[in-house]
């Protein structure tokens, strides 16, 4: 792939993917190198001129009425990002630190920041020649921003912490910089406070469970549809005239899926005059619910794509005349998480109906009394065999632990900084539920997808649909059919991670 130039204005999410896990080189594009230029010059004029600015001539938070002059200023470069490297926990993944690398660097790639060029040119070093720090998730409230894991970066940055290698080991920042060639930065007036200050880390972690979610939604719209057909379910609930009456877009995108998953299958010409008028809602109204999750990523995808291309931190520097140096610095709360918060809640919720949907649909597949004919539990020779008896179980587990973990975190706050930072999002807790719930619902969603193939070979020699018998292939490419009991929790990370590459979700793509 070709560098990825950022300027603060149009990094989209896919982008984000690229350099997180496929390792796409990032660059400061030259236009934005000038804008950097430009604010820096305001605070290099204001620090040379004395004047009072928050954190650039003083402390922060409750200390910001305390006066910073002279070689104080580098030295407070330093104490803020070591006095703000508090976090704990597990760290995140390198995936997830990467995006979070890229995410700051764009946003003061933006010129309203005031660092210096080389602050980011070494972000941008560190990510393509593969320095990851180690950043614990644990320790942000969500505002003032994500200081601590941002500030773990920093530390990285100035060569003291830890980075984690490729083989996962923790190893000292300065061994790390010196084994890449990158030098070690030497934070000047403003530049810890622009680092530390903003919501890349929440961010980081959402972007990349919501490309993950957008994945999940599409392989639920196929796996949902071979249930349908596996269950003899009608496609008159899909029928386009019913969801134009209704027009919502993520309802009419998921009805059109499953048409399409339906259209040419001999199981479903097999009980077309059965008499069943409807059925029941986890079947039925698979294009309401999967159409409103696929509303909310599209709301939340809004949110993220705007932070990504935002100035997030405090004060930002104005230019009132490009000509001259001539700006004003201006405090004001541009790292306060709510909106990501919201928008990561609000996946969470989300998330968690595609998978009760999901669960629903598994014990619909396993209940004799609900199966259409299928045998019990799915189980070739039932009750010598148990068959999908505890998958469905495990299924139930995982919906009821995602209930528990969509209990937004953004409604909640905690005081900090002596009252100062009276109000804060709470947005990072919401990211870090957020990624056990993609993996619970991803998991939900292999539990169906292996019984629904179980349930088709049953039916033979009647087919599903061209579409999903490609669906069906790619399933037993990972899984082969349950003639007899066996260990399956295997199968399931298998398909688990079938779903994850999209080889599923392509099916209708």
């Amino acid at each position: 792939m070709n560098a990825l130039h950022i300027n603060g204005n149009d990094l989209t999410l896919a982008a984000v993917r690229e350099v997180a896990s496929e390792r796409r080189a990032a660059l400061l594009s030259p236009d934005a190198r000038e804008a950097v230029d430009r604010a820096r010059a305001v605070v290099d004029a204001l620090v040379a001129g004395n004047k009072v600015a928050y954190a650039i001539t003083t402390g922060v938070g409750k200390l910001s009425d305390v006066r910073i002059v002279g070689d104080q200023i580098r030295e407070l470069q330093v104490n803020l990002v070591r006095s703000h490297a508090v976090g704990v926990g597990e760290p995140l993944s390198a995936a997830e630190t990467r995006a979070m690398m890229l995410l700051r660097a764009n946003s003061l790639s933006k010129g309203y920041s005031g660092v210096r060029a080389v602050v980011i040119d070494t972000i941008c070093e560190m990510l393509n020649r593969g320095v990851t720090p180690f950043v614990p998730s644990q320790g942000s409230v969500g505002a003032s921003g994500d200081l601590a894991p941002l500030a773990h970066l920093a530390l990285a940055l100035i060569g003291e912490g830890e980075c984690i290698d490729e083989k996962g080991a923790r190893v000292p920042s300065a061994d790390a910089l010196k084994r890449a060639q990158v030098k070690p930065l030497v934070l000047e007036a403003k530049e810890a406070v622009s680092l530390i200050n903003g919501t890349q880390a929440m961010l980081g972690v959402g972007t990349l469970a919501l490309l993950a979610a957008e994945t999940l939604v599409d392989s639920a719209d196929v796996i949902g549809g071979l249930a349908c057909d596996a269950l003899k379910g009608t496609d008159a609930a899909f029928d386009e005239r019913i969801h134009k009456a209704r027009p919502h877009n993520g309802q009419m995108k998921t009805a059109a899926n499953l048409r399409h998953m339906l259209e040419g299958s001999q199981i479903r010409e097999s009980h077309r005059e059965c008499g069943r008028v409807q059925d029941a809602y986890s079947l039925r109204c698979i294009p309401q619910v999967h159409g409103a999750v696929r509303d909310t990523l599209a709301h939340c995808r809004e949110v993220f794509e705007t932070e990504a291309n935002s100035a997030v931190d405090n004060p930002l520097v104005f230019i009132a005349d490009p000509m001259k140096v001539v700006g004003d610095i201006i405090s004001g709360g541009n790292f306060h998480g709510e909106p990501v918060a919201f928008a990561l809640d609000f996946l969470a919720i989300a998330l968690s109906a595609l998978a009760g949907i999901s669960e629903r649909r598994i014990e619909r597949l396993v209940n004799p009394a609900l199966s259409e004919g299928l045998p019990p539990f799915l189980a070739p020779g039932a009750g010598l065999n148990s068959g999908f008896m505890m998958p469905q179980v495990t299924a139930a587990a995982l919906v009821s632990e995602n209930k528990v973990l969509s209990h937004p975190a953004s409604v909640d706050s905690i005081t900090t900084s002596g009252n100062k930072e009276d109000y804060v999002s709470m947005g990072m807790t919401a990211a870090i539920k957020l990624k056990r719930i993609v993996e619970n619902t991803r998991n939900v969603l292999a539990i169906e997808a292996m019984a629904v193939a179980q349930a088709l070979d049953f039916l033979a020699p009647l087919k599903t649909s061209r579409r999903g018998q490609a669906a069906h292939a790619a399933i037993r490419s990972v899984c082969p059919t349950m003639e007899k009991d066996r260990v399956m929790y295997q199968d399931f990370a298998r398909i688990a991670e079938l779903i994850a590459s999209g080889k599923v979700a392509e099916v209708v793509q």
